[in-house]
């Protein structure tokens, strides 16, 4: 495993942060924490990185403890909220990062073109950081975090001031990165950002983990059928393929194994002389699980 942790706590003066996250990340895959600001999400990865310390638990990263010096260079880290030197030209601004990382004075040059051409900055290196765009600058902060090639990437919030366009140019990045073999840990409240680039999430909320799984495991989404002339003898036979069905006046919700019994379930509901009026999958089930997790307040 890439992250492991046991119990991991990080508070302050007995308040806030997160307690007792126990959780894995394997190598090449996103993994995303899902949380609403103040959930304690950017103390977990600073705790991860080694800028905290943790109050108690342990975690492992790359197999080594957290804090780790060797372990550090090979990490990437992009903060949520952070400021270059506006001065600078994007170039520089690189070149300084790799000479930070103590990288082959020899080798900068061409990482910097290989990491300008990932982010999409090529032809805009020479502008000062001042003449950047939003999104720019979002990309030239990725193009830092990844410029000493590192195994493992941890991305805070990277898209959440962005418009669609930026965030789609970010998303662009990160699945060129996962092509890659990168493993990533993202921190976002986004919920769509989260359906689109994760393969596993976790949901936290006042600093502990409420709930964790694949995308397909959160989102096996319902299928809802509106239906005419609907009678008890078809909703106890519907109820073989859904014992736990939820009747709403002429609205039926179901789960099913897979699309394949779909047309069964119309079979059924014609044979009983039912009229079909629609069958979808539910929409929204991330944001309804999400909401439904940490409930609907600013608690800020």
């Amino acid at each position: 495993m890439v992250i492991e942790t046991y119990d991991l706590t990080k508070q302050f003066g007995g308040k806030g942060g997160f307690q007792n996250i126990s959780l894995s990340v394997k190598e090449g895959e996103v993994f995303s924490f899902l949380g609403k600001n103040g959930a304690g999400k950017s103390t977990f990865i600073r705790t991860l990185v080694g800028m905290l310390y943790p109050t108690s638990g342990n975690g492992m990263i790359l197999g080594k403890p957290i804090g780790d010096v060797e372990t550090k260079k090979k990490i990437g880290y992009l903060p949520e909220l952070f400021q270059y030197h506006k001065w600078l030209t994007g170039y520089e601004l690189l070149f300084n990062h790799a000479l930070l990382y103590k990288m082959n004075k020899k080798d900068i040059r061409k990482r910097i073109q290989e990491v300008l051409d990932i982010v999409g900055l090529k032809g805009h290196e020479d502008k000062k950081i001042k003449q950047y765009s939003k999104g720019m600058k979002q990309r030239i902060g990725l193009g830092c975090a990844i410029l000493s090639d590192p195994e493992l990437l941890f991305l805070d919030e990277p898209t959440s001031a962005l418009d669609p366009v930026g965030r789609k140019h970010v998303r662009d990045i990160i699945f060129k990165l996962k092509e890659q073999g990168k493993t990533i840990f993202l921190n976002t409240h986004l919920l769509s950002e989260v359906e689109l680039v994760s393969d596993r999430v976790a949901i936290l909320d006042k600093g502990k983990i409420k709930t964790i799984g694949t995308i397909k495991e959160l989102m096996h989404s319902p299928v809802v059928l509106s239906i005419g002339n609907c009678s008890e003898k078809m909703i106890n036979e519907l109820k073989n393929f859904d014992p736990y069905l939820e009747k709403v006046e002429n609205e039926i919700e179901m789960h099913v194994k897979n699309d394949e019994i779909l047309p069964e379930i119309a079979k059924c509901i014609i044979k009983n002389e039912g009229l079909l009026y629609m069958m979808k999958r539910k929409e929204n089930i991330l944001e309804e699980l999400f909401i439904k997790t940490v409930g609907e307040e600013d608690e800020r």
